[in-house]
């Protein structure tokens, strides 16, 4: 039997034609969970590093990643589903106390602009006007644009405006966890009002991403801000695009400020505040151990639309640019598990460029000292297994092509089915192997089964409890390792590590 078999029943529905005129649909996609999320750095996006040593060398001829080269990567994502592209931060960098040869994303030293290493300057365009076509080229493919917003101001932005940050009490800009190369910024005045100088910073932000057409904001460190201060950001941007999402970088699982001074607004203040959605805890899913703590995220998120009396959704942050490629956590097969997931359950799919094709994140040049640099750090570093936004490094990369189809395959088969994946029932089905989770998905006449090895190491069989299911079942394979045996009232499977099998049936035989 094939790995994959695609259902008809989905293929069929096809897929919608859009107006040639772009209308911000982003947060009706996101809150009904259609959104699939790929989180790219265009400094890296489309490098070219024709000397295969990992590292951009443009004396040499070789080029960056920027807005204008980007543009020859839309279809490849439009062909493997994406729908939302969330662009790592392109604000300008620090250059002092930085990490990295380019300096970190998301060490911010400027909110109003545009960073400028991320300019094609073989034209005559200004930054500025390549993100807009970039962001336009995006909308003409159908693919809405986040661009992430960042929390903290580089020790360049504290030199030039120090009224900005907080200090300790020897007057030092407090640093914010072991972010050692940026400082944390003054949300509120001594008396507790907001800080309106920072305010503004943040404001500005939002003009010039707005201006740029730009359709949401992802908003770093989410937590470290008062409900106040979102609360009129948010106000203030929907009243000019009530279309444009606020996804919060906070999840149900933190409850500590990323600063001894900093604020810690809780995911569900944020929620009150006006974020349409926030992260969840899906970053912890490597260490659940069974069903019961997945079982209790998704109940979690179905629960949250009565709540607050408004809908609200999550990603999936199963792997984001913060967490080691799944490739080295559990290779290809819990690579594989984590796209069937998203594709199944009530989440926006999200996933970090490199992902698709197996990136293991690791660069020749790691963490050695650089011949060249443009900061005040001569050493590139990088952060082992994930994504560099610490250097001008190659294009993400990975040759797995299975991995790829796999991936293609599931996104387009989740956007086919979206009424099911946002609305349907979910039911954790019973097991005879604590480590072997399975839950079923029915809207109308369809129905999903998912079942899954929880074992990144051993093989796994067990039998699956699912009432009315027998022999004479029809059955039809969207993803199978390993052919599962169907008997009356179950399902009995051997899976290898991290293996996941996802079949469909006709409702009639559903468990309701």
């Amino acid at each position: 039997m094939k790995k994959i078999t695609i259902a008809l029943l989905f293929l069929l529905l096809g897929m919608p034609s859009f107006s040639t005129v772009w209308v911000n649909d982003l947060k009706d996609t996101f809150l009904t969970n259609r959104a699939v999320i790929l989180a790219v750095n265009i400094r890296t996006f489309n490098a070219k590093d024709t000397n295969k040593n990992d590292i951009i060398e443009p004396e040499l001829g070789e080029t960056t990643g920027n807005f204008v080269n980007a543009i020859q990567r839309l279809d490849e994502l439009k062909e493997q589903g994406i729908n939302t592209i969330h662009l790592l931060p392109i604000t300008p960098v620090g250059k002092i106390k930085a990490i990295g040869t380019a300096g970190s994303l998301y060490a911010a030293s400027d909110f109003s602009k545009i960073n400028p290493q991320l300019d094609d300057t073989t034209n005559n365009l200004s930054v500025e006007e390549e993100a807009k076509n970039f962001i336009s080229e995006c909308h003409k493919r159908n693919i809405r644009v986040i661009a992430d917003l960042p929390s903290t101001g580089s020790y360049d932005m504290y030199l030039a405006h120090p009224n900005y940050f907080v200090t300790d009490k020897n007057q030092q800009p407090i640093v914010p966890s072991d972010w050692t190369d940026v400082r944390l910024l003054k949300v509120k005045n001594a008396d507790g009002s907001l800080n309106t100088e920072v305010y503004e910073l943040f404001k500005n932000y939002v003009d010039m991403v707005m201006s740029l057409n730009v359709d949401g904001i992802r908003a770093d460190a989410a937590s470290s801000k008062p409900y106040e201060f979102w609360n009129q950001l948010i106000k203030y941007a929907k009243s000019k695009d009530p279309q444009f999402l606020f996804l919060a970088e906070a999840s149900d699982s933190w409850n500590e400020p990323i600063a001894k001074n900093a604020d810690f607004t809780p995911y569900d203040k944020l929620l009150q505040a006006g974020f349409d959605g926030f992260y969840g805890s899906f970053m912890n899913y490597k260490d659940w151990k069974t069903y019961a703590d997945l079982e209790k995220q998704i109940q979690m998120i179905k629960s949250l639309p009565q709540k607050y009396g408004a809908p609200k959704a999550v990603i999936g942050s199963f792997a984001t640019h913060d967490i080691v490629s799944p490739i080295v956590t559990g290779r290809e097969n819990y690579s594989t598990q984590l796209i069937w997931l998203q594709a199944t359950l009530p989440v926006n799919t999200y996933f970090v460029d490199g992902f698709q094709t197996g990136d293991a994140y690791t660069y020749k040049y790691e963490n050695q000292k650089a011949k060249k640099t443009y900061t005040d750090d001569n050493v590139y570093y990088v952060h082992k297994g994930k994504l560099d936004i610490f250097n001008f490094s190659r294009k993400p990369g990975g040759n797995n092509g299975e991995l790829l189809e796999e991936f293609a395959i599931a996104n387009r088969i989740k956007l086919s089915a979206s009424p099911l994946i946002n609305e349907a029932d979910i039911c954790f089905l019973k097991t005879t192997n604590p480590s072997i989770i399975a839950y079923s998905r029915t809207y109308k006449k369809s129905t999903i089964i998912v079942i899954l090895n929880k074992d990144l190491t051993f093989n796994q069989s067990g039998i699956v409890h699912f009432r009315g299911i027998n022999e004479k079942t029809m059955i039809m394979p969207l993803r199978v390792p390993t052919s599962p045996i169907i008997g009356k009232n179950q399902i009995k499977v051997d899976l290898p590590p991290s293996g996941i099998t996802v079949l469909t049936l006709d409702a009639t035989n559903s468990n309701k």
